[in-house]
């Protein structure tokens, strides 16, 4: 058991019980770029640990009705049998330095798109907020929101979805919310969260599946990845009421971006520049936006506002 992998597990599961991104954009890079792990063998056992975790966090949505099972079905449909071709892929590339650098290249530009796509689920829930403050947005009903399924973007998404997680394992807990968070805007937060963990299972499991038919996973590196992200998801869970999420977001998207830029084969000095670029103009960029929606610049004044408003109404 190598015990410091373990302990690199546990600190990714804290990140993933604290914000709900699937372990795949961060452990995968982890394994590659700091334990010395094959591409190829570092998205198997992901794959294999996460086919025994999801089952888990999917049987509590369920009970708790977060889950809806007709996009699940339609989801499902789509990426079961992608997922599987994404380890044909994968292997259809052959082996050595070229199916390394392929999977590499494949992985950096998944977390590139994860990366975006955290800002783009801010950005959402930005712009719902100040739907929901002007009145433009309905009251949420007291049951499950009235969705119109719509089968073929539906399907598109978890085949594509699902043929990126085979090859990659990136993408069932973050490309594919992200699309279902464009596709069907009216879904709660918890719902989108649910229906995505919940398609992810059979998803995982057959990407797991294919690779080890194909003897990809290290049984031993997997051994570890349990013992580690198991109690730190659990962790990462707990802290998530206390801990401020948007701060924990933002500096998950520098981590997976500089482990796209890396994967990507970027020198250190480019990748420092481009994050050093990002930290300088995130925060501007991100106060311009806020105050385009008519909030504050700040959320410190928001609540400062908040707080003020509330006390002026008269007992």
């Amino acid at each position: 058991m190598d015990w410091t992998l373990a302990l690199a597990a546990l600190g990714i599961g804290i990140v993933v019980g604290l914000t709900g991104m699937g372990g795949g954009a961060l452990m995968t890079p982890v394994l590659v770029l700091f334990f010395g792990v094959s591409a190829p063998a570092a998205v198997s056992s992901d794959l294999v640990a996460s086919a025994v975790m999801k089952p888990v966090g999917s049987i509590v949505h369920i009970r708790a009705g977060t889950v809806r099972m007709d996009l699940v079905r339609w989801l499902c449909i789509g990426s079961v049998p992608t997922a599987f071709c994404g380890v044909l892929v994968g292997h259809a590339l052959g082996h050595g330095t070229s199916v390394e650098n392929a999977i590499k290249t494949a992985l950096g530009v998944a977390l590139v798109v994860a990366a975006a796509g955290l800002f783009v689920r801010a950005y959402l829930r930005l712009a719902e907020r100040a739907r929901h403050r002007d009145g433009r947005r309905d009251r949420d009903p007291a049951g499950p929101p009235q969705v119109s399924v719509r089968p073929i973007p539906t399907l598109i998404i978890g085949a594509l979805g699902g043929l990126v997680v085979g090859l990659t394992s990136v993408g069932s807990g973050s490309l594919i919310i992200i699309a279902l968070m464009l596709l069907y805007p009216t879904l709660r937060a918890s719902e989108l969260v649910g229906t995505d963990l919940v398609q992810s299972v059979p998803l995982v499991f057959s990407a797991a599946i294919g690779h080890l038919i194909f003897g990809d996973a290290e049984l031993g590196v997997t051994g570890a990845l349990l013992v580690g992200s198991i109690p730190g998801a659990y962790v990462g869970a707990q802290l998530s009421t206390r801990l401020p999420g948007a701060l924990i977001r933002r500096a998950l998207a520098f981590v997976l971006l500089a482990s796209a830029l890396k994967l990507l084969g970027a020198t250190t000095t480019l990748t420092l520049v481009i994050l050093a670029a990002l930290l300088v103009l995130a925060g501007p960029i991100w106060m311009l936006l806020r105050r385009a929606h008519g909030f504050p610049a700040l959320p410190a004044h928001e609540r400062q506002t908040a707080e003020e408003a509330a006390g002026s109404v008269p007992s």
